[in-house]
């Protein structure tokens, strides 16, 4: 059993928002070696009791997030900047509030932030942050701690 889990978040519907759900589709379809993967759409909250199950040593939380960059940029962002960076958010709960509750049984959980251009419904990604998922992809075989990203 793999002890790497990605789990994405966001909306295929919304533009870059569905930043997340590519990188699922995408580990879907060529599996990487040691991660598994699940797609949390809106609601990752939905998921924990899965990811308790698993009870992996690592999670990559993958979401478009507003992080002040030029679209198409990759961040790790701290947990402390997570609640502020979401008062516009399109998913059911904060992140911050699923970040700590898995916290409490996954020993490091990392939250990777791609900066969208357009967040809008029925709106095509834009090629920049299907770049950037591309390259999140092609880190996942060699990442260590928090990759080669970074912090915001």
């Amino acid at each position: 059993m793999s002890k790497k889990l990605v789990l994405t978040v966001g909306n295929s519907m919304m533009g870059d928002d569905g930043a997340g759900p590519l990188l699922a589709e995408m580990m879907l379809q060529n599996p990487v070696d040691d991660w598994v993967v699940i797609d949390g759409g809106s609601a990752p909250e939905n998921y924990v009791h899965q990811i308790r199950e698993l009870a992996p040593e690592q999670v990559l939380i993958v979401d478009a997030a507003e992080i002040g960059e030029k679209a198409g940029e990759i961040r790790i962002i701290e947990p402390d900047q997570i609640a502020e960076m979401f008062i516009m958010s399109t998913h059911c709960l904060p992140l911050n509030f699923l970040i700590e509750e898995l916290e409490t049984f996954v020993p490091q959980v990392t939250f990777i932030g791609i900066q969208p251009a357009i967040v809008a419904f029925s709106f095509p990604m834009t090629d920049m942050v299907r770049d950037a998922v591309t390259a999140l992809y092609q880190a996942l075989p060699t990442w260590q701690g928090q990759g080669e990203f970074a912090t915001v």
